[in-house]
């Protein structure tokens, strides 16, 4: 089931988002999935769309050619280019985009990541039909979320949240119909959390898919 999530602001947790050591690894185990999945070379060129502040940015980042981190917090974006230019990394671009406003991806890609940011978007159809425009020929697409979880993950916390995770066989079908071919998923990551009643453990799925020619 979907929810009604208004924007969230993240803007204002962006200083303090690495600090959740749990949200760090979750994005390593996300990595080691991309790099398990797909044959990542130095000849790639990758968009990382909602990249935060390129916790898996900086992760594929030594395995390729370039990465463009695309985000719609400003504040985000800033904590990411403050580590690209402490660590002097120059093969890792940013840009501000809000797709909720118009915002239209451009640029032509040999991945397309996303990873914990399709639950925060209101119709994923047209995001993932971005993702195709700027994809190339035969190349990939990694889709790193929840798995359909009842609303339970982010309990009474749904300030921008817009779809209580996914069912893989519907997002399946959601590929398939935007042209993508080859979707294969598995489980990326576990994540237990405390909800009313004790622990529960959520999964995170890694969707892979090629665009057609």
């Amino acid at each position: 089931m979907d929810v009604k999530g208004e924007t969230r602001d993240f803007d204002r947790d962006a200083a303090t988002w690495d600090e959740n050591a749990g949200r760090v690894k979750m994005a390593a185990h996300i990595a080691n999935s991309i790099k398990d999945a797909v044959a990542l070379h130095s000849g790639m060129d990758v968009l990382d769309f909602g990249c935060g502040t390129g916790l898996l940015t900086l992760q594929l980042q030594p395995l390729v050619k370039s990465v463009s981190g695309y985000d719609s917090s400003r504040g985000m974006l800033k904590v990411l280019e403050d580590k690209i230019a402490k660590r002097n990394i120059g093969n890792v671009s940013t840009a501000y985009i809000d797709i909720e406003q118009g915002g239209v991806l451009e640029g032509s890609y040999d991945l397309v990541v996303c990873s914990m940011t399709l639950h925060h978007v209101r119709e994923p159809q047209l995001l993932i039909n971005q993702f195709k425009n700027v994809l190339k020929s035969e190349a990939c697409l990694c889709i790193a979320d929840l798995d359909s979880d009842g609303g339970l993950f982010h309990g009474a916390h749904r300030e921008g949240v817009f779809h209580n995770g996914f069912d893989r066989n519907m997002l399946r079908g959601t590929l398939r119909e935007a042209g993508f071919y080859n979707i294969q998923f598995s489980t990326a990551a576990e994540v237990v959390r405390f909800i009313p009643g004790g622990l529960r453990p959520f999964t995170i799925f890694l969707a892979t898919a090629r665009k057609s020619s």
